[in-house]
């Protein structure tokens, strides 16, 4: 089934993750749908300082936008900055320093925003991480999904007051295609029993993960619009230091970072996204099945709601120990 995954999935990346996939898909967008003034309102995007998290927070300050950048490094998150206010000629860009596996200081960082913002229009959560050793954090967390679940989930949930007082809020995760090669495994989420350790599969696994809270947080709070999207195979740092071998076989075919934001950025703005129902998973501005065919990789409900349990109890434990 392993096989059958893999393979179905990369003949798949090929016809429509690609450069040449993005330049098909995008002859059917629509320009008006990103003519649009996000003047006054408010957007957190984290891993903003380089690949597609910047150009997302570009394309947001130029349409007039707050942009808060939530970002690691001070260095880069302020050159990033400052090329974002030149390139959009919007001053409104501020930066926060964060690092998304440290659990503790996500819940500061999203509880003391709620309490010093009326609003927050967009959550567009696109920092992650790819280890490809078993690290843990501080805390004891699995590096992997520290940074790509857990502290997304803590972000997202403990945001959602400001979210909750915005009309037509929005939160979207920019997760990964690689997901469909993988099953929600719940009963090893820090991947404790995986021999050996696999940072790609480890990923996909998050990824899987992400959808399936995007699903899950969309029946739990109808008021507030949750996407998650897949970028394509786009041409980013990111990529480039992580998964190097598959750069250099892919660069000629990789999708601009531009490209691989467009979606998340046309999710985050434009009021068609919101004509589609809450809890789905884009590409290229249309939703598509979060399963491959006849891949077996649905989970029952249950695992969905074990999953979103773990989750709660994290965060509550975080919570707890801080307070």
């Amino acid at each position: 089934m392993s096989i059958y995954r893999n393979t179905v999935w990369f003949l798949k990346g090929l016809r429509e993750y690609t450069r040449s996939g993005y330049q098909s898909a995008s002859k059917d967008f629509k320009p008006s749908d990103l003519e649009v003034d996000c003047s006054g309102l408010h957007y957190i995007i984290t891993g903003a300082n380089s690949g597609i998290g910047k150009c997302i927070a570009t394309e947001i300050a130029k349409r007039g936008g707050t942009v808060h950048m939530v970002c690691r490094n001070p260095t880069t998150a302020e050159e990033a900055k400052n090329e974002i206010i030149e390139t959009s000629s919007n001053q409104n860009v501020l930066v926060h320093i964060l690092d998304m596996s440290n659990t503790r200081a996500v819940y500061n960082f999203a509880k003391d925003f709620c309490e010093n913002n009326d609003t927050l229009h967009a959550l567009i959560n696109n920092a992650g991480c790819m280890v490809n050793t078993r690290e843990v954090t501080e805390d004891g967390i699995e590096k992997n999904f520290a940074t790509n679940t857990l502290g997304t989930y803590v972000l997202t949930s403990t945001l959602l007051p400001a979210l909750k007082r915005t009309e037509k809020s929005r939160v979207i995760i920019v997760t990964s295609g690689g997901m469909l090669v993988q099953k929600l495994n719940i009963n090893d989420l820090q991947f404790e029993n995986m021999k050996p350790f696999d940072g790609t599969m480890a990923y996909a696994q998050n990824k899987r993960q992400q959808v399936v809270m995007i699903e899950q947080l969309a029946k739990q709070h109808p008021e507030i619009h949750f996407s998650c999207m897949h970028p394509g195979w786009a041409d980013t740092p990111a990529v480039r230091t992580s998964m190097p071998e598959f750069y250099n076989k892919m660069k000629e075919r990789l999708r601009s970072a531009d490209e691989g934001a467009d979606t998340a950025v046309w999710l985050a703005v434009s009021p068609a996204a919101l004509l589609h129902p809450s809890g789905l998973f884009f590409q290229d501005r249309q939703p598509v099945s979060t399963h491959l065919p006849l891949a077996s990789t649905r989970s029952s409900s249950g695992d969905e709601e074990r999953l979103m349990t773990a989750l709660d109890g994290l965060v509550k434990k975080f919570a707890e120990e801080i307070l």
